[in-house]
């Protein structure tokens, strides 16, 4: 037997958590949850699969009691992205911004969403205003919120083929014609 300590053998580094009590909560309780701030704002990039149990995390056990927006964008076209350390890129991010009035705090989470698989549990169920923004991202960038009440278009007509705001056509070659548009398409 030798003294010698092969490395193989030490423990991985375990990463610092963040010095935000809400991010470094929610690292802690999600293994992949990587945390990043932006312009002085937290934000926490986490797996589409963990979307809802974090805003659950945010709701009952950091007195986050509101979602103040849901949305996507679509990076198809981005030649620089940034993407923190850790964080694989996809064609899709699905973006939500919390508040808590008691602790007068903002959070931002983000997951990344595949192309090949265009779905994210819904927030609908934790926080109900989640119902229109998230009907409308399924609407204009096709990303389907698996449990939500009534996942249906709410800005298109519901015949119209396709997602508007994806990246998959050059600018202004999309003809968009809304519900309840007087003009025939």
């Amino acid at each position: 037997m030798t003294d010698e300590v092969r490395e193989d053998d030490h423990e991985p580094e375990v990463a610092a958590l963040p010095a935000d009590d809400v991010a470094a909560a929610i690292c802690a309780k999600f293994a992949t949850a990587i945390f990043h701030e932006s312009h002085g704002q937290p934000v926490v990039y986490i797996n589409k699969d963990d979307f809802a149990a974090v805003a659950t995390l945010l709701r009952d056990e950091e007195k986050f009691t509101m979602l103040i927006d849901t949305c996507a964008v679509d990076h198809l076209a981005d030649s620089v992205r940034h993407c923190p350390e850790g964080v694989q890129p996809e064609r899709f991010e699905l973006v939500a911004n919390f508040l808590s009035h008691v602790r007068n705090r903002r959070i931002r989470v983000i997951a990344q969403v595949p192309e090949s698989e265009p779905t994210a549990p819904s927030l609908t169920p934790i926080y109900p205003g989640a119902n229109f923004p998230e009907r409308e991202t399924f609407d204009l960038f096709g990303i389907d919120f698996i449990g939500h009440p009534e996942m249906t278009r709410i800005l298109l007509p519901d015949d119209w083929q396709g997602h508007p705001l994806r990246k998959d056509f050059a600018a202004a070659r999309v003809p968009v014609t809304f519900k309840g548009d007087p003009s025939p398409r």
